[in-house]
């Protein structure tokens, strides 16, 4: 895999269909580095209209597939359509993610078992049909799931303790995908963002509820989507060659290991 070579190569992005999502973000600057793009999100409508401006915009194909990647059976269908039309498969970032605010006794069977599907099932499910491709074409590829800080401090202001407990997972997930991908020339990793301005947070932030977050973070600010995009970029590129089985905090100091 090379910088120089990204416009014969696929990423594949989830929960890109949100318009304040990170997603979208992500996808902008993977086509602006030549990425092709398979956008994936539950809002098929949503995803597929930004697949569709994205294409007349930037010099890439990019499609957008509508997908709950907790049903594994529609994640397998969604990379045969994939494998048909875009070019190989070199990078996938698993975005796609769903909060909850609900404390330990509000958790019952129903929400904890759709945190837990759609957060670390779905990124489990969406790694092995990658990894599995990226295996049979023998070049190697790139894995970059998405943790959150919530997973080392229990939650903060928005979401708690089941969505902890699923992005602890899927720290656990990209620790096991290096140790067993490495010798194919995989690399797995995530990032951990802290609070950022997206509608995952509950609806766009009041400047009031920023500085409130931003009370314990050294830089006095919540990050913005760009910034996500600009640490995936380099995830999947070249340059990380030699970055594997790690998770990169990207919170403006707000946790210090």
């Amino acid at each position: 895999m090379s910088n120089d070579h990204q416009g014969t190569y696929t990423a594949i992005v989830t929960g890109a269909g949100a318009e304040r999502g990170i997603g979208r973000h992500v996808a902008r600057k993977l086509a602006d580095k030549g990425w092709h793009l398979a956008l994936i999100d539950i809002d098929g409508a949503a995803v597929e209209a930004f697949a569709a401006q994205l294409n007349e915009e930037k010099d890439v194909q990019v499609v957008g597939l509508g997908l709950d990647i907790s049903d594994k059976a529609a994640v397998e269908n969604a990379f045969t359509v994939i494998d048909e039309q875009l070019p190989p498969i070199r990078a996938l970032v698993n975005l796609a993610g769903v909060a909850s605010p609900h404390t330990l006794f509000e958790l019952d069977d129903a929400t904890w078992d759709r945190v837990m599907d759609v957060n670390a099932k779905g990124t489990l499910f969406m790694m092995q049909a990658a990894a599995q491709r990226f295996i049979a074409n023998k070049e190697g590829g790139r894995i970059v799931n998405t943790s959150s800080i919530t997973a080392y401090d229990g939650g903060g202001t928005f979401s708690k303790t089941g969505y902890a407990a699923a992005k602890a997972a899927v720290q656990g997930l990209t620790r096991g995908g290096a140790r067993e991908l490495g010798k194919y020339g995989i690399t797995v990793n995530a990032i951990v963002p802290g609070p950022i301005d997206t509608d995952i947070m509950g609806g766009k932030l009041s400047d009031e509820r920023k500085q409130s977050m931003s009370s314990n973070i050294p830089l006095e600010r919540v990050g913005q989507p760009q910034e996500i995009a600009g640490l995936v970029a380099f995830l999947v590129s070249d340059d990380s060659s030699f970055v594997n089985g790690t998770s990169i905090n990207i919170d403006g100091g707000k946790h210090m290991v």
